[in-house]
């Protein structure tokens, strides 16, 4: 039992697990949809950002068992824990944090059930108004929705390219949204 907790295979995990999320991160974080596609550099920017990274990891995963169904509930605890994360280095209290956590797990998996059907349909459309609705809901018009709908789907399909075996192992790559 102690070789489980504290052995190599549990660092070799933690190694793959830091190693995706920390490719999921960069993903979201590329300054060309802050810079060039008007995503908000706020807090709740960067969170739309890696919601959306995230939910296409797990689009990607979806439907898969074994290892790569543990990897990815294993990754969006991740996720969720980086936000309570930032939560706190934002200075929200202990007492407001679950509350906090709880309103931003309703937006997530709102926005990823409204991704998830664009994407099943193929409806760029759709899809660029979930993502403006998401994203710049304080804008009548982001004209820019369109440019990141069709990164998604580009994403979609890089990501549907990769074997599940790679992305066990700690393989994941995103495509750049400028191109």
């Amino acid at each position: 039992m102690f070789q489980r907790l504290f052995g190599r295979q549990r660092q070799a995990n933690r190694a793959i697990i830091e190693a995706l999320y920390g490719q999921i991160v960069a993903a979201a974080r590329q300054t060309f949809f802050y810079s060039d596609w008007n995503v908000p550099d706020t807090p709740l920017g960067r969170f739309e950002m890696l919601s959306l990274h995230m939910f296409l990891f797990q689009h990607r995963l979806h439907g898969e068992s074994g290892v790569a169904g543990e990897l990815a509930q294993t990754l969006i605890d991740e996720f969720f824990t980086d936000v309570d994360h930032s939560l706190r280095e934002l200075g929200i209290s202990d007492v407001g944090v679950p509350k906090r956590m709880k309103k931003l797990a309703k937006m997530y998996y709102g926005r990823t059930a409204a991704y998830a059907d664009a994407l099943e349909r193929n409806d760029e459309g759709d899809l660029a108004a979930a993502l403006s609705r998401n994203v710049r809901p304080e804008v009548a018009v982001w004209k820019e929705a369109a440019q990141m709908a069709t990164y998604v789907m580009r994403a979609r399909d890089a990501l549907a390219g990769q074997s599940s075996q790679a992305i066990c192992l700690g393989e994941l790559s995103y495509p750049a949204a400028a191109g």
